[in-house]
């Protein structure tokens, strides 16, 4: 696999920066070079931003390897990635085999750190939970408790992620779609890398748990701890950061519930790039009526087939709306919508999944992509959001 050969030159490269560090670093750690606190890099935008909350007042260094509208599912490290890893004190990633790129790049960056899995404890959904599409009238029928936002909501125990496996009962059917829209212009700005014959195959389980608030909560909970277990003089900020952090998320969480109740359950129907809201609709049921890529995997290719099956379910449930995806191309959502007469949201209106957007965006921050994306989605149901509350006015 040539990824990962290179990452054997790359390992190489990174010992002439070594060289040239060494003169001004004395030995000394670059944590305590450059700073009083601990040198963090996370693998995701999404991580980057817990992290940075977290650790605010303790003089901790955090980086992300991923960058704003960058892809997840192809990314490939450069020599600079490898060096920041190598000078590290903690890594920060998703888990769920959203980074099977991660073993390889921490060996070849001889990273010695300590390793933060955000998603433990989180109920990830496996095979027919994460691939079922067929959202038929029986695929919505929740229990009332599994949707009670209430104080107990946010107990992160093994039950705060109790779903009914009935709730996801959606056929293999749910993908297959049309030739005419399979226009995917994934060119260079969009996947600029060569996957070397890598295979990006999440092993059964949908990688996307961020996209939950309540998951948010534990993997904010999970980089608390982990941060203060590797920097124990600040664990009390730590813990006092995660704690604040999380109680915007609960107010997140009751704006987003609120704003997509009003909408009929019968009208919230969902077409996406890929499947990467998996966890959102499953928390406030949202109908997933398909996805133009048939994978969680965004470099994944539709079959003619399935693009077809996707126009026909399009026109079939009277979907309003196709959205694009931040970082990827629309031109398949266009051609979709020219059969089936759907509205296309894209480019600034477009949906923040895989990453966070650039500075001054509506994404800057995980609070504000998430407002971003109910704003957009409730607005394709015909409705209208109400005003954030005053607690989350300054992650917008």
């Amino acid at each position: 696999m040539r990824k990962f050969s290179n990452l054997l030159g790359m390992a190489g490269a990174i010992g002439a920066v070594s060289l040239a560090l060494a003169g001004c670093a004395s030995g000394e750690s670059p944590a305590a070079n450059n700073s009083d606190g601990i040198s963090v890099v996370t693998t995701t935008t999404q991580l980057d931003d817990f992290a940075r909350e977290v650790s605010d007042g303790t003089g901790a260094q955090v980086t992300t390897l991923l960058k704003p509208g960058q892809s997840v599912h192809g990314f490939e490290p450069t020599a600079a990635d490898l060096e920041a890893l190598r000078n590290a004190d903690v890594v920060i990633y998703n888990g769920v085999d959203l980074e099977p790129w991660l073993d390889d790049t921490l060996d070849a960056a001889e990273f010695k750190g300590a390793r933060i899995d955000a998603s433990v404890g989180i109920d990830v959904h496996e095979d027919d939970d994460a691939h079922d599409h067929d959202h038929d009238d029986d695929a919505h029928d929740h229990d009332d408790d599994a949707h009670d936002h209430d104080d107990d909501a946010h107990d992160h125990d093994d039950d705060a992620h109790d779903h009914d496996d009935d709730a996801h009962d959606h056929d293999d059917d749910a993908h297959e779609h049309d030739d005419d829209a399979h226009d995917h212009d994934h060119d260079d700005d969009d996947h600029g890398h060569d996957h070397g014959g890598h295979d990006h195959d999440h092993g059964g389980v949908n990688p996307h748990i961020w996209t939950s608030p309540s998951n948010a909560e534990d993997m904010v909970d999970n980089v608390a701890k982990g941060l203060a277990d590797a920097d124990p003089d600040n664990a009390a900020t730590y813990r006092k950061n995660a704690e604040a952090y999380n109680e915007k998320l609960d107010d997140l969480d009751e704006w987003i519930e609120k704003n997509i109740d009003q909408i009929p359950e019968d009208k919230r129907l969902l077409v996406t790039n890929h499947d990467a809201l998996h966890y959102f609709n499953d928390e406030y049921d949202v109908t997933f009526v398909g996805s133009i890529i048939p994978s969680w995997d965004d470099n994944a290719e539709p079959s003619a087939a399935e693009l077809d099956e996707l126009i026909a379910k399009i026109k079939e449930h009277k979907v309003p709306a196709i959205f694009a995806e931040q970082q990827l191309s629309p031109d398949t959502a266009k051609a979709i919508a020219n059969e089936t007469g759907a509205k296309v949201y894209s480019g600034e209106d477009g949906l923040y999944t895989d990453a966070l957007g650039p500075e001054g965006s509506d994404g800057e921050t995980y609070i504000g992509s998430q407002i971003h994306n109910v704003t957009q989605l409730v607005d394709s149901w015909g409705g209208k959001v109400s005003e954030v509350p005053s607690s989350l006015k300054d992650d917008k």
